[in-house]
């Protein structure tokens, strides 16, 4: 008979749901470039730390390290949308610090799409002749394509 294994570790530090990579695709996909920065061309990192209650959210913010031009700001921003999970410690309601590291890098141009070259292609069909004594109604067909290409580079 196998015997339960204790815990050893009294307190659990809180975890974001799906891990560390979870929650850099979450930083990310919620973070917007401030015009400030933007027009100011600063890139950086911003040092954000935090207290999360033992509910999993985060209570209050402080900056270690910023960048100003309304950097530090949208990391604040952002790492308040941050809920945790946070096992319980026995009975215990604590109040846990952590740091998070927001990186501002600017967005790359786009680079301008091909030009889409268009040809277009008409012909019309034209019957003979009628031969004498047919019963068939003289019609002509015409057709229309268009072709669109883009040209290798």
């Amino acid at each position: 008979m196998e015997r339960n294994k204790k815990d050893k570790d009294f307190v659990h530090q809180p975890e974001y749901p799906g891990g560390p990579k979870a929650m850099s695709q979450f930083i990310y996909s919620q973070l917007r470039y401030p015009p400030e920065a933007l027009a100011a061309g600063v890139e950086g990192r911003v040092v954000v730390e935090c207290d999360i209650s033992d509910a999993g959210e985060v209570v209050a913010t402080r900056v270690l390290k910023g960048l100003g031009y309304g950097c530090d700001e949208e990391a604040v921003r952002v790492v308040r949308l941050l809920r945790f999970r946070v096992k319980r410690t026995r009975g215990l309601r604590l109040l846990f610090h952590k740091k998070i590291h927001v990186q501002f890098k600017r967005p790359q141009p786009q680079p301008a799409p091909p030009p889409v070259q268009t040809m277009t292609i008409q012909y019309q069909i034209v019957p003979e002749a009628p031969t004498p004594g047919s019963s068939l109604p003289q019609t002509s067909t015409a057709y229309e394509y268009t072709i669109s290409w883009t040209p290798p580079d």
